[in-house]
């Protein structure tokens, strides 16, 4: 496969599998960030914007450090392949929930929610694969029950 060949909606649809079990997991930093665009990148979350790497690595850190026994399962997935192949616009629904302990709590708080989110996914000219250039959190629904962000 070349790097200029067109994306197609299984290998668009497989980053976005890959992306949550990874962070589910989470699997080494350096795994994770090859799934992010080394040369554009835009992150809109509620927390920060991020608009590069080293940016990146550190929102990773601080979602390391900060949540646990998370769970991301994805309730929808609508990708969009662009004429020509060269950008998919992803839109999404996962539902995400995970532990998270403030010291000094006596126990851990588990967040249960629905991020809805729509990705700007491209290939990547070093690596050739799809990567994430655009990634906005639209919106956030907390669930019964679900600790406050």
């Amino acid at each position: 496969m070349t790097h200029s060949a067109p994306l197609s909606k299984r290998e668009v649809e497989q980053l976005v599998v890959n992306w949550y079990r990874d962070l589910d997991v989470h699997r080494p930093l350096g795994d994770v960030l090859q799934y992010i665009s080394e040369a554009e990148l835009e992150m809109v979350l509620p927390e920060t914007t991020v608009r590069d790497l080293g940016e990146a690595e550190q929102l990773l850190q601080n979602w390391y450090h900060s949540f646990f026994d998370e769970v991301h399962t994805l309730l929808s997935l609508d990708t969009t392949i662009s004429p020509g192949g060269q950008r998919a616009d992803v839109r999404l629904v996962v539902r995400w929930e995970a532990s998270r302990w403030k010291a000094p709590a006596a126990k851990s708080e588990r967040l249960i929610m629905d991020a809805y989110q729509t990705w700007i996914v491209t290939r990547s000219a070093a690596s050739g694969k799809p990567v994430i250039t655009g990634y906005v959190v639209n919106e956030l629904k907390l669930m019964p029950g679900s600790a406050s962000l």
